[in-house]
């Protein structure tokens, strides 16, 4: 019985669209990709989750991004899992964290708000005068612009700095949009993810936890007869 229920745990987890879209070896599905259930990696699911797009997902033009992560990346560490549940900065410090977060989010229909910070974080690691102009203007109309999909909720005093500061875009032009956003995802998105079977699946697959065992009959006194 306890096989037959950690069995059906394992596919259940693999249910989970997000951990387990993409990963499929032949014969055996994998659950996590940085568990021993498949030989697939945690960084080859990861960049085939992110290449897919759902149904009417319109191709992203070339824009700030951040890159997937590649062979060689370090899966997580259980104790860096477990982290993500405790601090949101620690979440969003982490690439594997930002990663499952996005997931989470892209369920939430809010997968912009992650983008829009991880763009804002690309623009100010650039240098290059003439790159930051092209990129804060991808920003802004994927991001900013009343007329994208993918606008971010922002208040009025934070769009008019930003529309000031788009007159000579610098690395830093979306700082207060990008501090509002994040403490937007905080507050709202954090809570729900830490409690979400998502991040719970994550934290017992990791740490090696098997399904609860059915629980056992009850045993018969000796001698008397079982009912």
């Amino acid at each position: 019985m306890i096989k037959v229920a950690n069995n059906l745990f394992m596919e259940e987890m693999c249910s989970l669209a997000a951990l387990a879209r993409g990963c499929r070896p032949a014969g055996k599905p994998c659950c996590l990709c940085w568990c021993c259930c498949c030989s697939c990696s945690w960084a080859k699911c990861v960049a085939e989750r992110g290449s897919e797009r759902g149904p009417g997902r319109k191709s992203r033009r070339p824009g700030p991004h951040e890159p997937l992560l590649v062979d060689g990346d370090a899966p997580p560490t259980l104790e860096e899992i477990q982290s993500w549940g405790q601090s949101f900065d620690r979440l969003m410090r982490s690439a594997a964290g930002r990663k499952v977060f996005r997931d989470f989010l892209r369920g939430e229909y809010s997968e912009e708000n992650i983008m829009f910070w991880l763009a804002c974080e690309e623009l100010k690691r650039e240098t290059d005068p003439d790159a930051i102009e092209e990129k804060a203007r991808f920003i802004y109309e994927d991001y900013i612009s009343i007329l994208s999909p993918k606008e971010v909720s922002l208040d009025s005093r934070v769009r008019e700095t930003v529309n000031r500061n788009m007159v000579e875009p610098t690395p830093h032009t979306f700082d207060e949009a990008q501090l509002q956003i994040y403490t937007l995802m905080h507050r709202d998105s954090y809570p729900r993810f830490v409690n979400s079977p998502l991040y719970k699946a994550l934290a017992r697959m990791s740490a090696g936890s098997p399904a609860p065992a059915a629980p056992a009959a009850p045993a018969t006194p000796a001698g008397t007869d079982a009912p």
